[in-house]
Protein backbone atom coordinates (compact mmCIF):
# COMPACT_ATOMS: atom_id res chain seq x y z
CA UNK A 1 0.00 0.00 0.00
CA UNK A 2 1.18 3.50 -0.88
CA UNK A 3 -0.21 6.06 1.90
CA UNK A 4 -1.04 9.92 0.62
CA UNK A 5 -1.68 12.37 2.34
CA UNK A 6 -3.44 15.69 0.68
CA UNK A 7 -3.63 19.34 2.33
CA UNK A 8 -4.66 21.91 1.24
CA UNK A 9 -3.25 25.81 1.63
CA UNK A 10 -4.64 29.09 0.13
CA UNK A 11 -6.68 27.34 -2.69
CA UNK A 12 -9.67 27.68 -4.15
CA UNK A 13 -10.59 23.71 -4.31
CA UNK A 14 -10.51 23.64 -8.01
CA UNK A 15 -7.86 21.34 -7.73
CA UNK A 16 -9.87 18.99 -5.78
CA UNK A 17 -12.70 19.13 -7.96
CA UNK A 18 -10.54 18.53 -10.90
CA UNK A 19 -9.18 15.22 -9.24
CA UNK A 20 -12.47 13.82 -8.31
CA UNK A 21 -12.92 13.81 -12.21
CA UNK A 22 -10.11 12.19 -13.26
CA UNK A 23 -10.61 9.57 -15.70
CA UNK A 24 -7.50 7.39 -16.49
CA UNK A 25 -6.77 6.31 -13.90
CA UNK A 26 -10.10 7.33 -11.76
CA UNK A 27 -9.97 7.65 -7.97
CA UNK A 28 -11.50 4.53 -7.06
CA UNK A 29 -8.91 3.03 -9.58
CA UNK A 30 -6.28 4.37 -7.37
CA UNK A 31 -7.58 2.37 -4.99
CA UNK A 32 -8.72 -0.25 -6.02
CA UNK A 33 -6.42 -1.06 -8.59
CA UNK A 34 -3.19 0.46 -7.59
CA UNK A 35 -3.00 0.57 -4.04
CA UNK A 36 -3.01 3.82 -3.44
CA UNK A 37 -4.12 3.98 0.59
CA UNK A 38 -5.64 8.04 0.95
CA UNK A 39 -4.87 8.37 4.40
CA UNK A 40 -6.72 12.00 4.35
CA UNK A 41 -8.20 14.49 1.84
CA UNK A 42 -9.94 17.86 2.76
CA UNK A 43 -13.31 16.43 0.88
CA UNK A 44 -12.91 12.79 1.56
CA UNK A 45 -11.30 12.14 5.06
CA UNK A 46 -13.48 11.16 7.85
CA UNK A 47 -11.73 12.37 10.91
CA UNK A 48 -12.12 15.61 12.70
CA UNK A 49 -10.58 17.71 15.03
CA UNK A 50 -8.54 15.53 17.70
CA UNK A 51 -8.52 12.24 15.55
CA UNK A 52 -7.13 13.90 12.56
CA UNK A 53 -4.46 15.60 14.55
CA UNK A 54 -3.27 12.59 15.74
CA UNK A 55 -3.18 11.23 12.46
CA UNK A 56 -0.97 14.29 11.08
CA UNK A 57 0.92 13.72 14.35
CA UNK A 58 1.75 9.92 13.51
CA UNK A 59 2.75 10.62 9.98
CA UNK A 60 5.26 13.13 11.18
CA UNK A 61 6.82 10.67 14.38
CA UNK A 62 6.76 7.85 11.56
CA UNK A 63 3.84 5.57 13.26
CA UNK A 64 2.31 5.94 10.04
CA UNK A 65 4.25 6.02 7.08
CA UNK A 66 3.71 8.97 4.49
CA UNK A 67 4.77 7.60 1.07
CA UNK A 68 3.31 11.07 -0.96
CA UNK A 69 2.47 14.02 0.27
CA UNK A 70 0.39 15.66 -1.80
CA UNK A 71 -0.48 19.72 -1.18
CA UNK A 72 -2.97 21.95 -3.29
CA UNK A 73 -3.07 25.84 -2.40
CA UNK A 74 -0.88 28.48 -1.77
CA UNK A 75 1.44 28.56 1.27
CA UNK A 76 0.21 31.11 3.35
CA UNK A 77 2.95 33.05 5.54
CA UNK A 78 0.30 36.07 6.26
CA UNK A 79 0.78 37.98 8.82
CA UNK A 80 4.77 38.80 9.38
CA UNK A 81 5.92 35.45 8.50
CA UNK A 82 3.47 33.13 11.24
CA UNK A 83 1.06 31.56 8.57
CA UNK A 84 -1.87 32.60 11.39
CA UNK A 85 -4.61 33.33 7.84
CA UNK A 86 -4.19 29.85 7.36
CA UNK A 87 -5.19 28.11 10.60
CA UNK A 88 -5.82 23.69 10.06
CA UNK A 89 -6.19 21.54 12.99
CA UNK A 90 -5.25 23.72 15.65
CA UNK A 91 -2.12 25.12 14.30
CA UNK A 92 -0.81 27.01 11.38
CA UNK A 93 -0.47 25.59 8.24
CA UNK A 94 2.55 26.06 7.00
CA UNK A 95 3.67 24.72 10.29
CA UNK A 96 2.19 21.28 9.44
CA UNK A 97 3.49 21.60 6.08
CA UNK A 98 6.99 22.04 7.20
CA UNK A 99 7.06 18.87 9.76
CA UNK A 100 5.31 16.78 7.04
CA UNK A 101 7.74 17.75 4.38
CA UNK A 102 10.83 16.16 6.32
CA UNK A 103 9.41 12.63 6.61
CA UNK A 104 7.50 12.56 3.06
CA UNK A 105 9.24 10.38 0.60
CA UNK A 106 7.32 12.42 -2.40
CA UNK A 107 5.68 15.77 -2.58
CA UNK A 108 3.66 16.75 -5.26
CA UNK A 109 2.61 20.17 -5.16
CA UNK A 110 -0.61 20.08 -7.43
CA UNK A 111 -1.93 23.61 -9.28
CA UNK A 112 -0.61 26.61 -9.71
CA UNK A 113 -0.75 28.28 -6.02
CA UNK A 114 1.17 25.04 -4.74
CA UNK A 115 3.99 24.81 -7.53
CA UNK A 116 4.68 28.69 -7.67
CA UNK A 117 1.99 30.81 -5.71
CA UNK A 118 -0.63 31.46 -8.44
CA UNK A 119 -3.34 34.20 -7.94
CA UNK A 120 -2.61 34.53 -4.30
CA UNK A 121 0.67 35.46 -5.17
CA UNK A 122 0.35 38.04 -7.19
CA UNK A 123 1.25 41.82 -6.19
CA UNK A 124 0.59 43.08 -3.84
CA UNK A 125 0.47 39.53 -2.11
CA UNK A 126 -1.30 40.39 1.25
CA UNK A 127 -1.52 36.98 2.24
CA UNK A 128 2.40 36.72 1.53
CA UNK A 129 1.76 33.64 -0.53
CA UNK A 130 4.25 31.27 -2.54
CA UNK A 131 4.77 27.97 -3.65
CA UNK A 132 6.17 24.80 -2.20
CA UNK A 133 9.53 25.67 -3.90
CA UNK A 134 8.88 28.41 -6.28
CA UNK A 135 8.10 31.74 -6.07
CA UNK A 136 6.41 31.82 -9.73
CA UNK A 137 10.13 31.50 -11.69
CA UNK A 138 12.34 32.26 -8.45
CA UNK A 139 13.57 29.17 -7.42
CA UNK A 140 13.46 28.53 -3.23
CA UNK A 141 9.67 29.01 -2.35
CA UNK A 142 8.57 27.78 1.14
CA UNK A 143 10.46 24.20 1.57
CA UNK A 144 14.02 26.21 -0.43
CA UNK A 145 15.41 25.51 -3.35
CA UNK A 146 17.83 22.38 -2.24
CA UNK A 147 15.17 20.71 -0.60
CA UNK A 148 14.75 17.31 -1.31
CA UNK A 149 12.24 14.80 -0.29
CA UNK A 150 13.24 11.81 1.85
CA UNK A 151 13.50 9.84 -2.01
CA UNK A 152 15.78 12.25 -3.29
CA UNK A 153 13.71 14.13 -5.28
CA UNK A 154 12.67 17.87 -5.32
CA UNK A 155 8.86 18.72 -4.90
CA UNK A 156 6.93 17.76 -8.27
CA UNK A 157 5.33 20.19 -9.57
CA UNK A 158 1.68 19.73 -11.55
CA UNK A 159 0.62 23.41 -12.71
CA UNK A 160 -2.66 24.20 -13.74
CA UNK A 161 -5.48 26.38 -12.68
CA UNK A 162 -6.95 23.49 -11.87
CA UNK A 163 -4.34 21.01 -12.88
CA UNK A 164 -5.38 18.00 -15.42
CA UNK A 165 -6.69 15.34 -13.15
CA UNK A 166 -5.34 12.50 -15.33
CA UNK A 167 -1.78 14.41 -15.08
CA UNK A 168 -2.42 14.60 -10.94
CA UNK A 169 -3.76 10.72 -10.90
CA UNK A 170 -1.04 9.43 -13.72
CA UNK A 171 1.74 11.02 -11.52
CA UNK A 172 0.83 8.98 -8.18
CA UNK A 173 0.13 5.85 -9.91
CA UNK A 174 4.04 6.20 -11.25
CA UNK A 175 5.06 6.68 -8.02
CA UNK A 176 2.67 4.00 -6.32
CA UNK A 177 4.03 1.39 -9.25
CA UNK A 178 7.86 2.49 -8.19
CA UNK A 179 8.45 3.66 -11.70
CA UNK A 180 8.56 7.30 -10.70
CA UNK A 181 12.48 7.03 -12.23
CA UNK A 182 11.46 6.57 -15.48
CA UNK A 183 9.89 10.30 -16.07
CA UNK A 184 12.03 13.18 -17.04
CA UNK A 185 11.69 16.54 -15.26
CA UNK A 186 11.96 20.19 -16.77
CA UNK A 187 13.87 22.47 -15.15
CA UNK A 188 10.36 23.59 -13.21
CA UNK A 189 10.21 20.25 -11.99
CA UNK A 190 7.22 19.85 -14.15
CA UNK A 191 6.98 16.21 -15.51
CA UNK A 192 8.11 16.03 -19.15
CA UNK A 193 5.38 13.61 -20.18
CA UNK A 194 3.22 16.32 -19.72
CA UNK A 195 4.67 19.08 -20.29
CA UNK A 196 7.63 19.28 -23.31
CA UNK A 197 5.14 20.30 -25.86
CA UNK A 198 2.92 23.19 -26.12
CA UNK A 199 -0.67 23.73 -25.59
CA UNK A 200 -1.03 24.19 -29.56
CA UNK A 201 -0.01 20.70 -30.32
CA UNK A 202 -2.80 19.12 -31.24
CA UNK A 203 -5.32 21.81 -31.50
CA UNK A 204 -7.98 21.83 -34.16
CA UNK A 205 -7.15 25.86 -35.23
CA UNK A 206 -3.99 24.77 -36.10
CA UNK A 207 -4.93 25.17 -39.72
CA UNK A 208 -6.22 28.78 -39.22
CA UNK A 209 -3.33 29.70 -37.13
CA UNK A 210 -0.45 28.70 -40.17
CA UNK A 211 -2.74 30.33 -42.68
CA UNK A 212 -3.18 33.82 -40.11
CA UNK A 213 -7.06 32.74 -40.56
CA UNK A 214 -8.15 35.00 -36.94
CA UNK A 215 -11.34 34.75 -34.79
CA UNK A 216 -12.55 37.51 -33.02
CA UNK A 217 -15.64 36.46 -30.79
CA UNK A 218 -15.91 33.24 -28.71
CA UNK A 219 -17.23 30.20 -28.71
CA UNK A 220 -16.71 30.20 -32.80
CA UNK A 221 -15.32 26.65 -34.73
CA UNK A 222 -13.18 28.31 -36.80
CA UNK A 223 -10.45 30.52 -37.02
CA UNK A 224 -7.23 30.87 -34.54
CA UNK A 225 -7.74 32.09 -31.04
CA UNK A 226 -4.18 33.47 -31.07
CA UNK A 227 -4.29 36.92 -33.19
CA UNK A 228 -7.09 38.34 -31.68
CA UNK A 229 -8.01 36.84 -28.23
CA UNK A 230 -4.90 36.20 -26.48
CA UNK A 231 -4.73 32.77 -26.86
CA UNK A 232 -1.04 31.67 -25.15
CA UNK A 233 -1.60 28.32 -26.55
CA UNK A 234 1.71 28.55 -29.06
CA UNK A 235 3.52 29.71 -25.84
CA UNK A 236 2.17 27.49 -22.91
CA UNK A 237 3.61 23.86 -22.25
CA UNK A 238 1.15 21.43 -21.56
CA UNK A 239 -0.65 18.45 -23.05
CA UNK A 240 -4.39 20.10 -22.38
CA UNK A 241 -4.94 19.11 -26.63
CA UNK A 242 -3.23 15.78 -26.49
CA UNK A 243 -4.90 14.32 -23.30
CA UNK A 244 -8.14 15.66 -23.74
CA UNK A 245 -10.06 17.08 -20.37
CA UNK A 246 -12.91 14.37 -19.79
CA UNK A 247 -11.51 12.83 -22.77
CA UNK A 248 -13.56 15.29 -24.78
CA UNK A 249 -12.48 18.73 -25.49
CA UNK A 250 -10.02 21.66 -24.48
CA UNK A 251 -10.81 25.31 -24.02
CA UNK A 252 -9.26 25.60 -27.56
CA UNK A 253 -11.66 23.16 -28.88
CA UNK A 254 -14.46 24.90 -27.74
CA UNK A 255 -13.61 28.40 -28.84
CA UNK A 256 -11.86 29.67 -25.53
CA UNK A 257 -8.16 31.06 -25.59
CA UNK A 258 -5.68 29.26 -23.40
CA UNK A 259 -4.80 31.74 -20.68
CA UNK A 260 -1.00 29.80 -19.95
CA UNK A 261 -2.28 28.41 -16.47
CA UNK A 262 0.61 25.86 -16.38
CA UNK A 263 3.28 28.83 -16.53
CA UNK A 264 4.85 30.56 -13.26
CA UNK A 265 3.63 34.17 -14.91
CA UNK A 266 -0.06 33.03 -14.89
CA UNK A 267 -2.12 35.26 -14.71
CA UNK A 268 -0.88 37.45 -17.39
CA UNK A 269 -0.67 40.91 -17.92
CA UNK A 270 -2.39 43.05 -15.54
CA UNK A 271 -6.22 41.80 -15.09
CA UNK A 272 -7.49 45.24 -16.20
CA UNK A 273 -10.66 45.11 -18.52
CA UNK A 274 -9.65 44.42 -22.14
CA UNK A 275 -6.33 43.11 -21.06
CA UNK A 276 -6.32 39.27 -20.49
CA UNK A 277 -9.02 38.16 -23.42
CA UNK A 278 -7.05 40.74 -26.05
CA UNK A 279 -3.47 40.04 -27.81
CA UNK A 280 -1.43 42.72 -27.33
CA UNK A 281 0.29 44.57 -30.39
CA UNK A 282 2.97 46.46 -31.29
CA UNK A 283 2.10 47.72 -34.59
CA UNK A 284 0.12 44.82 -35.89
CA UNK A 285 3.08 42.60 -33.84
CA UNK A 286 2.03 40.32 -31.11
CA UNK A 287 4.28 41.68 -27.87
CA UNK A 288 4.22 37.89 -27.56
CA UNK A 289 5.94 35.25 -29.95
CA UNK A 290 5.68 31.29 -29.92
CA UNK A 291 9.18 30.47 -28.52
CA UNK A 292 12.02 30.75 -31.61
CA UNK A 293 9.87 33.08 -34.08
CA UNK A 294 11.52 36.72 -33.84
CA UNK A 295 9.03 39.86 -35.09
CA UNK A 296 10.78 40.52 -38.20
CA UNK A 297 10.21 36.76 -39.54
CA UNK A 298 6.58 37.27 -37.90
CA UNK A 299 5.85 40.29 -40.07
CA UNK A 300 6.81 38.34 -43.61
CA UNK A 301 5.40 35.22 -42.75
CA UNK A 302 2.04 36.89 -41.93
CA UNK A 303 2.20 38.39 -45.61
CA UNK A 304 3.11 35.05 -47.05
CA UNK A 305 0.56 33.34 -45.02
CA UNK A 306 -2.51 35.77 -45.61
CA UNK A 307 -1.53 35.97 -49.34
CA UNK A 308 -1.41 31.91 -49.47
CA UNK A 309 -4.80 30.92 -47.57
CA UNK A 310 -7.29 29.36 -49.22
CA UNK A 311 -10.76 29.59 -48.74
CA UNK A 312 -11.36 26.80 -46.67
CA UNK A 313 -9.85 28.22 -43.88
CA UNK A 314 -11.87 30.83 -43.16
CA UNK A 315 -14.69 27.40 -43.57
CA UNK A 316 -16.14 26.13 -40.43
CA UNK A 317 -14.60 22.24 -40.91
CA UNK A 318 -16.92 20.97 -38.04
CA UNK A 319 -20.26 21.40 -39.90
CA UNK A 320 -21.98 18.63 -41.08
Amino acid sequence: MTNVLWLQGGACSGNTMSFLNAEEPTVCDLIADFGINLLWHPSLGLELGNNLQTLLRDCISGTIPLDILVFEGSVVNAPNGTGEWNRFADRAMKDWLADLAKVAQFIVAVGDCATWGGIPAMSPNPSESEGLQFLKRQEGGFLGKDFLSQAGLPVINIPGCPAHPDWITQILVAIATGRIADIAFDELNRPQTFFNTYTQTGCTRNVHFAYKASTAEFGQRKGCLFYDLGCRGPMTHSSCNRILWNRVSSKTRAGMPCLGCTEPEFPFFDLKPGTVFKTQTVMGVPKELPPGVNKKDYALLTMVAKDAAPPWAEEDFFTV
